[in-house]
């Protein structure tokens, strides 16, 4: 298959490079300084309709593909915001997937425009503190009495909670064991008996992650998404999105550290010359940039895949494993390459470091990519 940027992916990176050109270095380490929410930038993605870019027509998007959410969203990292940039816009692009498939259409006219239109932020609440990977042993429960469900539990790594007007809540409607009885809602997140507690964190400091505690919660039956207790199955829909995008990020983001190490390695002299005339200096540059590159590959194969409706779960996977490993090795080697200057926060090579550690650790694990491979492609006997 060929992987070649099309006209048209090629303009679109343009097109997003140039609306990210004025949000600079400047910008993004005051936002990861004073950990604010980059609302302005946010908001420039919104006014240009970028929000909307893998959504219906119909509701105000842009009728594209995650092949082309995958460009928006390296383009995004690439550009220096990293994953404070990402992560701001992330969850809007892909995450109500399953709202788009399964949803009623009076609920796609009620949930998505405001969404695609930026006028409401939207999070993600699925892992819980004694489950984590494992959602079959999700606990928050929803009980229905008459036209609401009562909602109580508690949810953890949260993303844009501080900020978010609405959350895709996963919770289980029956005492069914794994992924039978859980049931998808996507709702006001602000009501009474709910409690949104920030953890600090080593990096990403523009976005916030949360644990959030369900006390009773009342949430209307017209916010169920497809029908009670196929929760699991809807959520997936967004699963492969999310590691692609997730892999286009990584990228993005490596090839950001790359460009400022090899830049750095041109202009520092030591010794009267370059110190990017070492091999001990350029070796290490030119295998990130391989190791981008190929990563690149498999994330434009997946995202194909995906948007041909094709089976991606090993390629959306493979894609997350290997651009996040390629990124931290990235990050890592131009930290190393600017020697002491790499350590200082004006330089940005620590800010894309801390954040690269995001995506090997979310939205799943190296070592449960490895272990989906090894089962689910070479049939190997399941090992946990």
């Amino acid at each position: 298959m060929d992987h070649t940027a099309t006209p048209d992916h090629e303009a679109l990176a343009k097109a997003v490079a140039d609306l990210c050109r004025p949000f600079d270095d400047a910008y993004w380490l005051g936002v990861d300084r004073d950990a604010t929410f980059p609302e302005d930038f946010y908001r420039a993605v919104a006014d240009a309709g970028w929000l909307g870019i893998a959504m219906p027509e119909t509701y105000g998007g842009a009728g594209l593909g995650i092949s082309e959410a995958a460009v928006l969203m390296r383009a995004v990292t690439q550009s220096g915001a990293g994953m404070s940039g990402a992560s701001a816009v992330h969850m809007n692009i892909f995450g109500v997937q399953p709202v788009v498939v399964f949803g009623t259409e009076e609920q796609k006219a009620r949930m998505l425009p405001p969404l695609i239109q930026g006028r409401e932020k939207a999070c993600f609440g699925v892992t819980e503190p004694d489950a984590g990977l494992n959602t079959t042993r999700l606990k928050t429960r929803a009980e229905r009495k008459g036209d609401v469900y009562r909602v109580t539990g508690t949810k953890i790594w949260v993303s844009t909670a501080q900020v978010a007007h609405k959350i895709l809540l996963l919770a289980r409607t029956a005492p069914a064991e794994g992924t039978k009885g859980l049931s998808l809602f996507y709702t006001l997140l602000r009501r009474p008996g709910v409690e949104i507690r920030e953890i600090p964190k080593h990096g990403r400091h523009g976005v916030d992650s949360n644990i959030i505690h369900f006390d009773n919660v009342e949430i209307p039956t017209s916010d169920l998404i497809g029908v009670e207790g196929n929760g699991f199955r809807q959520i997936l829909h967004g699963f492969n999105p999310e590691r692609i995008l997730v892999a286009a990020e990584a990228v993005g983001l490596g090839h950001a550290a790359l460009q400022r190490a090899t830049r750095y390695a041109k202009e520092r002299i030591v010794f009267d010359r370059p110190i990017g005339q070492n091999q001990g200096i350029q070796h290490p540059l030119a295998r990130c940039w391989m190791n981008l590159e190929a990563a690149d590959l498999m994330t434009k194969h997946a995202a194909r895949l995906y948007d041909s409706s094709a089976d991606c779960g090993a390629q959306a996977n493979a894609a997350k494993y290997l651009a996040a490993e390629a990124a931290y090795d990235a990050c890592q080697t131009a930290v190393m390459t600017l020697g002491g200057m790499g350590y200082a926060a004006e330089y940005h090579v620590e800010r894309y470091l801390r954040e690269c550690l995001i995506t090997r650790i979310a939205p799943v694990s190296p070592h449960m990519i490895l272990n989906f491979i090894a089962e689910k492609v070479l049939g190997l006997p399941k090992s946990y």
